[in-house]
């Protein structure tokens, strides 16, 4: 378990992290979400004691991370795949960490094998790609055989199936009761992928809960409609409170009525319906409202007036 309690980091007048209060239980995948300059990798920095906090406190499983006994055993960390020296095969990597962490020889194999490595393991890391990089980054986080995993960005650089795999690694590890955090800018892939969300802006926390409730409290009720009498609906539903945008395959977007009222008004009005659906949004639909006045840098879109 992890758990922060009014964590906080400073830069001088900047202000990166502020009073961040949270726990990462085990037993489930919690995402950690938010723009570009968030304090998101600040935050795992301080749970690993790379960075002091300026004020507030984190442990993990109860203890700051700088006084844990074994900390590879304990806790796994992908911060950075490219720190790695690029002389070194993977198994040697591996090895000498485990040899300067009191881990058996065995554990490299293992490892290795977990994360499909085991063909190349004695080439040298500098001629790995971005993806077979990740790998080798994850089976460092996994050789301590670790309770506790923080990962930041650990699809970058996989194809599909690589990604596929990540999913359901992380997936197994919190099924066998351990502590997962994961950091992604893949709203997709979290969506498939975590049971819990924290999501910060600006150093911020802006919200501690499940996907579902995430996208639920963050989007837009919508229905979409299909009639061929697309006029009489809209007029319909805008005489009952409710709004219809005519999407370009012609259906309706029907929003601020559910669903059954819909229903209801076509069917009082003789109106035949060929489709009617609840319109679902998504992980990143719902991040990006709930972020928008969190963002640090707005690109311009090219061609739009300045």
């Amino acid at each position: 378990m992890i758990e922060a309690v009014g964590l906080t980091k400073r830069y001088g007048e900047r202000v990166a992290v502020d009073r961040l209060s949270f726990t990462v239980r085990p037993g489930q995948v919690t995402g950690f979400l938010g723009p570009n300059g968030a304090g998101k990798s600040t935050t795992m920095r301080m749970i690993l004691g790379l960075d002091a906090p300026t004020a507030g406190r984190v442990t993990v499983n109860g203890r700051p991370f700088v006084t844990l006994d074994n900390p590879m055993r304990e806790v796994g960390a992908l911060l950075d795949a490219k720190a790695i020296h690029g002389g070194r095969s993977a198994y040697h990597h591996l090895l000498c960490l485990a040899q300067s962490n009191n881990l058996p020889r065995r554990r490299v194999d293992e490892v290795l094998d977990v994360v499909g490595l085991t063909a190349v393991a004695r080439k040298r890391s500098k001629g790995f790609s971005l993806g077979m990089g990740q790998r080798l980054g994850i089976a460092t986080a996994l050789l301590g055989d670790p309770k506790v995993l923080m990962f930041d960005e650990p699809v970058n650089g996989l194809d599909p199936e690589g990604i596929l795999w990540i999913r359901n690694l992380m997936r197994s590890l919190a099924a066998e009761g351990r502590t997962v955090l994961v950091s992604s800018h893949l709203m997709s892939e979290m969506e498939h992928t975590a049971d819990h969300l924290l999501v910060i802006g600006r150093g911020r926390m802006i919200a501690d809960c499940t996907v579902r409730e995430f996208i639920d409290r963050n989007s837009a009720l919508a229905v979409r409609a299909r009639t061929p009498e697309p006029e009489r609906l809209t007029a319909v539903v805008t005489a009952a409170g409710g709004k219809a945008v005519h999407e370009p395959d012609g259906a309706l977007l029907i929003t601020e009525l559910p669903l059954p009222r819909v229903g209801d008004l076509a069917f009082d009005h003789g109106i035949r319906l060929h489709e009617l659906a609840p319109l679902q949004a998504s992980l990143e639909q719902a991040f990006m409202e709930l972020t928008k006045d969190s963002v640090e840098y707005h690109a311009a879109i090219p061609g739009e007036q300045q």
